[in-house]
């Protein structure tokens, strides 16, 4: 190049800025380049919608209730798409506000107060009924039954205003990033089909999926706990 424009190496080095020795070295790549790139190629092509930061690896609820520790806030909300026939179906989310885990996401063609009921009944037996249910006055949440069982199993509701959904933040910021990261880049041929890919998609979000507020941890990562099987002396 230097040849070219007619000027010596030395001046175009002081001219650009740079040590003569970038111009008579030739590059080294890391020795791990190539495995580097092509593990990043293959994050971006099974995680592609997750963007730059978690492929290396807020807070926007409302000021009330504000979790503590975990289980005391659960919110809940409706998704709605669409199998590959045209047909709609529903997925009922519930998280923890706290650790962030999506504890349930039911899926139906459809889903009454009484599927609610059904499904919270499901998820106070396995983790125990928690201090609040947010959710919006939509008529599911807000029909009698639902109140008074919520009510007798020793909890409370915590409805948000209504045409007020970041109230509900961490419940509309997970429903974004399940409708971004999943249903938008599937076809759901069937009910079934929509309810393995959900769920397999709930626990690869629990255990895997980077989080940014949590340091880019998982909510729920699975945890091998080490038993030393050695016999001990008596």
């Amino acid at each position: 190049m230097c040849e070219t424009l007619g000027i010596s190496e030395r001046r175009a080095c002081r001219v650009l800025g740079q040590h003569r020795s970038t111009q008579r070295k030739p590059p080294q790549g890391r020795d791990d380049e190539a495995r580097l790139t092509a593990d990043v190629i293959e994050l971006a092509r099974e995680f592609g919608r997750y963007g730059y930061r978690r492929l290396w690896l807020g807070d926007s609820s409302c000021v009330r209730l504000k979790p503590e520790h975990p289980n005391p806030v659960r919110p809940c909300d409706f998704v709605q798409d669409r199998t590959n026939d045209g047909r709609a179906y529903r997925t009922l989310n519930t998280l923890d506000e706290y650790t962030r885990e999506a504890l349930m996401i039911r899926v139906d063609r459809q889903l009454n107060s009484t599927d609610v009921l059904d499904a919270l009944t499901d998820l106070f037996i396995q983790r125990g009924p928690p201090r609040f249910i947010r959710s919006d006055n939509g008529p599911e949440f807000i029909a009698p039954k639902i109140r008074d069982w919520i009510e007798l199993v020793g909890a409370k509701t915590a409805h948000i205003e209504p045409g007020s959904p970041w109230e509900n933040g961490y419940c509309e910021s997970f429903n974004a990033r399940f409708r971004n990261e999943l249903l938008n880049g599937e076809v759901f041929y069937s009910l079934r089909e929509a309810q393995i890919l959900i769920e397999r998609w709930r626990k690869h979000y629990n255990m895997d999926r980077p989080h940014s507020a949590l340091g880019y941890g998982a909510p729920a990562p699975d945890v091998f706990i080490l038993i030393d099987r050695r016999p001990t002396m008596h």
